[in-house]
């Protein structure tokens, strides 16, 4: 019962019991399930069984594309075939068609075994005859010659199925599946396992860290270099320039010197002291 198979049997388990409208001393095929299904409307007052089990797929959240949307059972029975998911063989979840090519009559199985399958239908009923009145739960024999074949809906994580040939595909679960940003945040910048280094400003009151605080760090670390840097380069400048001038070297060199330890530009050799 993987995948979604749990929402349909939820759903189909839900309607048992459904009747259509009476009028004229007769069933009249009046019914709720067309009007739900995008492009079926016109189906209402017709057979519905085919409309039932579009409407069970849509209603459970089955993926567009995955099953067929149609009154029709043969158009249904045609679409499963050209979508390579038809089996003689049941499953759980499957759309078993029935009546010659598949056209006279459909429903869901919910479980099977080695003689029968129990199967939701819509558009049917307890009698065995021809007119249908509500949603039933039915137990059929699977070799009967009314049961035509299956159709396998398109479940994430395959389909638990009695064919000793159909492979289901190989599903890899996403390990990130249902996570947020804010569950990946915190996951990565939000671990307190490092210790921070020992020279940083704040070691005393926040010796260990997260992720976060090292990018801090470094960016202050970065940030002091860069000033440390440029006042070099403006000292350097300065000495380079009065070189020959009769400047005082020993004080420039004790004022780039001062200006490397500070990273505070502060020298003006046209002082008169200089």
């Amino acid at each position: 019962m993987a995948g979604r198979y749990a929402d349909v049997a939820r759903v189909l388990k839900g309607e048992v019991g459904y009747r259509e409208g009476f009028s004229g001393g007769h069933w009249n095929n009046k019914q709720k399930y067309s009007a739900s299904v995008p492009g079926l409307a016109w189906s209402d007052y017709q057979a519905w069984c085919c409309t039932f089990t579009s409407w069970a797929f849509q209603t459970a959240g089955l993926p567009k594309g995955s099953y067929p949307v149609t009154a029709s059972c043969a158009t249904a029975t045609n679409w499963w075939k050209k979508a390579g998911r038809w089996s003689e063989f049941p499953a759980v979840g499957a759309q078993v068609m029935f009546g010659p090519g598949g056209g006279s009559h459909t429903g869901i199985v919910i479980g099977y075994d080695d003689t029968t399958i129990t199967t939701i239908e819509g558009n049917t009923n307890t009698s065995g005859s021809a007119e249908g009145d509500g949603v039933y739960r039915k137990v059929r024999q699977r070799r009967d010659a009314y049961v035509y074949g299956y159709g396998y809906p398109d479940y994430p994580g395959g389909i638990t199925s009695a064919d000793p040939t159909w492979k289901n595909p190989s599903i890899e679960e996403d390990p990130m599946a249902g996570m947020t940003k804010k569950d990946i945040y915190d996951a990565v910048w939000r671990t307190d396992a490092i210790a921070g280094p020992g020279d940083a400003a704040d070691h005393k009151t926040n010796p260990t860290w997260q992720p976060q605080s090292i990018l801090k760090d470094l960016q202050a670390r970065v940030r002091s270099t860069d000033k440390r840097v440029a006042a070099m380069s403006a000292a350097i400048t300065a000495l380079a320039g009065q070189v020959g001038k009769g400047a005082d070297t020993a004080k420039i060199v004790a004022a780039v010197t001062a200006a490397i330890e500070s990273a505070v530009i502060d020298v003006n050799i046209n002082t008169p002291e200089s």
